[in-house]
């Protein structure tokens, strides 16, 4: 319940650490990303829903833009490349590959297929998407992803998502409409997003379905 509550009035916590403890925040906001994106198993921290927030409040003069977007940034990039990292080197280990029952050969051949085609606006889109944004990096990883293709996207995805989310509370965080609905908004970025990839799986599953019956 304080998880949730923290997550649905992130403002008003994060304003009372400012007043608190001043310069930290910028600490406790780059651990809070680089935990989400880089911990495979910490997939319920506020993403979105922080970074709107402080675009909010760097708009209402209460933290530097440049800064607070610059240490966010590498937060977001480092933690997919930890997640990355993890589930390269990790990823085999479990499996313990063909020597494992829980290895299926043929779908790691499939996975880095995949990524090797898609992977790039797989991890892009996946900024996007609440849970999806922690576990598309280690996945990767385990699919084993050129290292370099992962680097390049991971760049311009932790770019799209930090400045494009920040920029956004900066320059809306402030109206009065948006202050007044502000958890119907946090609640939208946390289902609208995770929906969408609920559904997408959906039908990708179902269209695999379909092309193994023809």
């Amino acid at each position: 319940m304080h998880l949730i509550d923290f997550i649905l009035h992130v403002d008003k916590y994060l304003e009372a650490f400012v007043t608190t403890y001043g310069m930290w925040v910028y600490a406790l906001l780059f651990l809070i990303v680089f935990v989400e994106t880089g911990v495979v198993v910490m997939p319920f921290l506020p993403g979105d829903s922080l970074l709107f927030i402080v675009g909010a409040m760097c708009g209402a003069g209460l933290m530097s833009f440049p800064l607070a977007t610059g240490l966010l940034f590498a937060a977001a990039f480092l933690g997919d490349q930890c997640n990355y990292q993890i589930g390269h080197h990790l990823g085999p280990k479990v499996f313990k590959w063909e020597n494992s029952r829980w290895f299926n050969r043929k779908a790691f051949d499939k996975a880095h297929a995949f990524y090797e085609r898609y992977g790039g606006i797989t991890i892009i889109l996946a900024r996007f998407m609440p849970f999806v944004r922690t576990f598309a990096p280690f996945v990767a990883g385990v699919a084993n992803m050129n290292r370099a293709k992962f680097i390049a996207y991971n760049l311009i995805g932790a770019a799209i998502w930090v400045f494009g989310i920040c920029a956004a509370g900066y320059f809306f965080g402030n109206l009065p409409w948006v202050k007044a609905n502000l958890e119907k908004i946090i609640w939208g970025l946390i289902l609208v997003p995770g929906l969408l990839a609920i559904f997408g799986a959906w039908r990708a599953g179902k269209n695999e379905k379909a092309a193994g019956t023809v």
